[in-house]
C-alpha cells in the first residue's frame, strides 16, 4: 500500500486545511469508512453504450445547440496522475473537398465503479469542453451551469482516486 503521502497527489494543490483532514482521516483509518458513507451506492453504467446514452441526455439538457458527440467511450489509457479523469477530443477529417470533425468523450475506467454524481461531474467537465476550451471563468460557469455542486464534486472525485488507491489490493 502506499504511505499517505503518495496517495495525497492527487489533491496537491488544495488548501492546506483540506489536505490535513483527509491525511488525518487516512492516518486514523478513518478515510475508506468515511467515504463509504458519504458516497454508499456507485453507478450502473458499465457499457460504453449506457455511457455515451447518459452523457448524450445531459447534452441534450444543457447543451442542445453544441456540435454533436460521435463517441463517448471508458479508456483505460487516462493516465490519471497527470490530472486527467476524463479526455474531450475533437477530430478533424478531410471526407471528399469536405472537412468534417467529430467530438469524442472519453472516461477514465477506473470510474466505471464510481460513484453517480462524480461520473455525472467528469460528463459536464468533458461536455463543456465542446463550448469553453480552455479551463477558465467561461469554462467554470458552463460546468457550475449543468452541475451546481462541480467544485466539490471535483474535489470529491479526488478523494474517490485516494479511496480507490487505499483499497487496492484488498
Amino acid at each position: 500500500m502506499n504511505s499517505p503521502q503518495d496517495v495525497l497527489r492527487y489533491i496537491n494543490g488544495y488548501p492546506n486545511n483540506l489536505v490535513q483532514q483527509v491525511a488525518e482521516l487516512i492516518e486514523k483509518d478513518r478515510f475508506k469508512p468515511w467515504f463509504d458513507k458519504r458516497y454508499s451506492e456507485r453507478h450502473q453504467i458499465k457499457s460504453e453504450k449506457a455511457l455515451f446514452e447518459y452523457t448524450i441526455a445531459i447534452k441534450n439538457r444543457y447543451m442542445k445547440k453544441t456540435a454533436p458527440i460521435s463517441k463517448v467511450l471508458w479508456d483505460s489509457k487516462i493516465h490519471l496522475i497527470n490530472n486527467a479523469l476524463g479526455l474531450h477530443t475533437y477530430v478533424s477529417r478531410v471526407h471528399g473537398g469536405k472537412l468534417k470533425s467529430k467530438n469524442e468523450i472519453r472516461i477514465a475506467s477506473t470510474f466505471k465503479d464510481a460513484p453517480e454524481p462524480l461520473l455525472r461531474m467528469l460528463v459536464v467537465h468533458e461536455l463543456a469542453h465542446i463550448k469553453e476550451k480552455e479551463h477558465d471563468k467561461a469554462f467554470y460557469q458552463l460546468c457550475c451551469h449543468m452541475e451546481p455542486d462541480y467544485h466539490q464534486l471535483e474535489f470529491d472525485a479526488r478523494l474517490f482516486m485516494i479511496y480507490k488507491e487505499l483499497n487496492h489490493g484488498q
